[in-house]
């Protein structure tokens, strides 16, 4: 696999909530090859959107993605690592240093802002992923 397409998105009920990771890996014909949706924890949305994201980035290695393109509805974690916005919270931080690291692993990384809307799937799984702890 070199191309790879990662939808992905956090989600946290109460923000700091019960909070879920949901994410699709699709090939370059638009083949969804993985699916996630797992609980995270009592976290906040902004954890679960990087959270989401690392998760994602680990699998696109497994699969030896070199060039990655990601979708996600998360306009602060698109500036942050794109360098327009400072990372100022330090839990996120060590998501963001954890994120920029695995970054570096693919020949070319590409992030983009899209709306809600054109995430829904992602959206689905990261909520399915709380519904998930919540029944633990």
């Amino acid at each position: 696999m070199s191309k790879l397409f990662v939808y992905c998105d956090g989600a946290s009920r109460g923000n700091p909530g019960e909070a879920g990771i949901g994410y699709l890996i699709k090939n370059e014909k638009g083949e969804v090859i993985k699916r996630v949706g797992d609980y995270i924890g009592h976290t906040t949305n902004n954890v679960a959107e990087y959270t989401a994201l690392k998760h994602a980035l680990l699998d696109c290695l497994k699969l030896n993605g070199k060039e990655i393109m990601v979708y996600t509805d998360s306009e602060l974690m698109v500036k942050q690592l794109k360098g327009e916005y400072r990372v100022k919270n330090q839990g996120l931080l060590v998501l963001y240093n954890e994120v920029m690291d695995l970054i570096k692993k693919f020949d070319t990384f590409n992030i983009n802002h899209i709306p809600r809307e054109r995430n829904k799937e992602a959206d689905k799984l990261a909520n399915q992923g709380i519904d998930k702890g919540l029944t633990k």
